[in-house]
């Protein structure tokens, strides 16, 4: 429990840290971390007895993020992105080389972690950008990080003091039906904390970014729990001692961060 605890207290000063301490912090943090992320992802997915391309794919995922990235800084038209494309088309060429048993599967391994977990992270670094392509603003990605912890502390809370029906027992036997409500409240609460505060909208706004995060996030958590439970895995890894793996800290972001990201992109503008 003391292991837990002061990873816990270290995980939020770090979060916390990433998104306070500027942008080029902020950007090379979350290029790190979503690196990270997708090798915790093909690491696990080996148990499904495929051999996804590991180092190709975390370098076409590196190599997508620092485009963007660099876009922030110095600006150029997204046409260029285009080039990217035969980054896709090598994963089928490399496979070729390879002479696995099971290419496609290996190769669709491979993709889904990008599309998983590598992208989802573009879309979270997106928000420090979404209102000013060029300049850095902490409000959003604060905002969406105490959103998406609040729906956690508020589920596992009203779980623990009310939770009588399960949410969905077959990938995740202790969520109820009460937790998750007590989520959405606990977030949109938030919600409307945070717009006193931040200008970029009103409660309201701010109100639909904490009900995507609470039902798209906790779906999330289903989404990784399964795919846990497919592979016979307790934990994605072991790099936050009393917490497991980075995929199980970010399982809540993974779906929700580009929806969120969507959201606010019409909302605002």
């Amino acid at each position: 429990m003391k292991t837990r605890a002061i990873t816990a207290l270290f995980f939020t000063l770090v979060m916390l840290a990433s998104v306070f301490l500027g942008s080029y912090v902020f950007s090379g943090f979350y290029l790190l971390l979503s690196a990270l992320a997708l090798l915790e992802f093909y690491k696990i997915v080996v148990k499904a007895d495929v051999k996804p391309q590991i180092f190709f794919g975390i370098f076409v995922s590196v190599a997508l993020f620092l485009a963007f990235i660099i876009r922030h800084y110095i600006p150029f038209n997204l046409k260029y992105l285009l080039f990217a494309m035969p980054l896709f088309c090598g994963f089928f060429v490399v496979e070729l080389y390879r002479k696995e048993k099971a290419p496609f599967a290996n190769i669709g391994f491979t993709i889904l972690g990008l599309l998983y977990v590598g992208f989802p992270f573009l879309f979270f670094h997106g928000l420090g950008f979404i209102q000013n392509w060029t300049a850095y603003s902490f409000h959003l990605p604060l905002a969406f990080l105490l959103m998406l912890w609040a729906n956690d502390t508020g589920a596992y809370l009203f779980g623990v003091k009310f939770g009588k029906t399960r949410l969905f027992e077959r990938h995740s036997p202790k969520k109820s039906w009460e937790g998750f409500l007590g989520g959405i409240f606990t977030s949109v609460l938030i919600a409307y904390l945070l717009s006193l505060f931040f200008i970029e909208g009103s409660f309201f706004v701010f109100c639909g970014m904490a009900l995507l995060i609470s039902i798209v996030g906790t779906a999330g958590d289903l989404v990784e729990s399964m795919l846990k439970r497919s592979l016979g895995t307790k934990d994605s890894g072991s790099l936050l001692p009393g917490h497991g793996g980075l995929l199980d800290r970010f399982d809540g972001l993974l779906i929700s961060a580009p929806l969120v990201y969507v959201y606010l992109y019409f909302i605002l503008g």
